[in-house]
């Protein structure tokens, strides 16, 4: 796929301590190269969560045009005909039920809109099942426990794995899955950081808090083997841990 993914392992706007402010989102509109881009976020994962939407335009408020695509038709929202995403700088996917989102968006015509957005310049970011969605397979929580998943949109090749370190078993059964073939080999991306894709290639790892890393898992015989990727810290103003 033609296009920029930002893979976000866990972090952004959705799990800032504060004011909602996150560096992984400020790099997400510097790589727009507009100084105020169109932003629009699609909270499908969560069952367009009505907080977790308000959340995104409070934090993006005087910084990006911000809308919502809420496909359940929440107020004040509405129903807005999804070919808007093709006006957009950046689509930002949040968090929650990787099966949901996925089934929700074929029946929209999601998956092909936001391919098409992609190849003309507009950054795919996405938080959890907003980082699974992007690639051909994922480990998910959709059915209740931890379980792979090969049904993603294929723009990314391989599997994605949030919350690496994050969440309890997220790495022991993601490597599991690997080393069997369950999933394909792909990135394990922690809480606080994210990997920048552009035409299905890694440009780099980014986190905004140090130790949180980024793995690309391997399968090798019938082991599971992770490299880690180098990770740039990202800047700021204050100091962050």
């Amino acid at each position: 796929m033609k296009g920029t993914v930002v893979a976000v392992g866990g972090g952004g706007f959705s799990m800032s301590e504060s004011d909602g402010s996150s560096l992984i989102d400020d790099h997400i509109l510097d790589l727009t190269g507009t100084t105020k881009p169109r932003v629009c976020f699609v909270p499908t994962a969560s069952g367009d969560a009505d907080g977790y939407s308000q959340r995104f335009e409070s934090a993006f408020a005087g910084r990006a045009e911000t809308s919502v695509l809420s496909l359940f038709c929440h107020d004040p929202w509405g129903y807005t005909d999804p070919s808007m995403l093709l006006e957009q700088d950046v689509v930002y996917v949040g968090g929650g039920s990787t099966v949901n989102l996925l089934a929700v968006w074929r029946l929209h015509g999601l998956d092909d809109l936001l391919g098409e957005a992609a190849a003309n310049g507009t950054v795919l970011a996405g938080i959890s099942a907003g980082m699974n969605c992007w690639f051909d397979a994922s480990s998910t929580d959709s059915y209740g426990p931890l379980a792979p998943l090969r049904d993603g949109l294929g723009f990314v090749t391989g599997s994605a794995c949030p919350h690496y370190l994050g969440e309890l078993g997220r790495r022991e059964k993601y490597q599991r899955w690997v080393a069997s073939g369950e999933l394909p080999g792909g990135y394990a991306v922690d809480d606080y950081a994210a990997v920048v894709f552009r035409d299905g290639e890694v440009v780099e790892a980014i986190s905004e808090k140090t130790e949180h890393p980024v793995y690309r898992v391997m399968r090798v015989g019938d082991d599971a083997v992770e490299e880690p990727v180098a990770v740039r810290l990202l800047a700021s103003t204050t100091s962050s841990s």
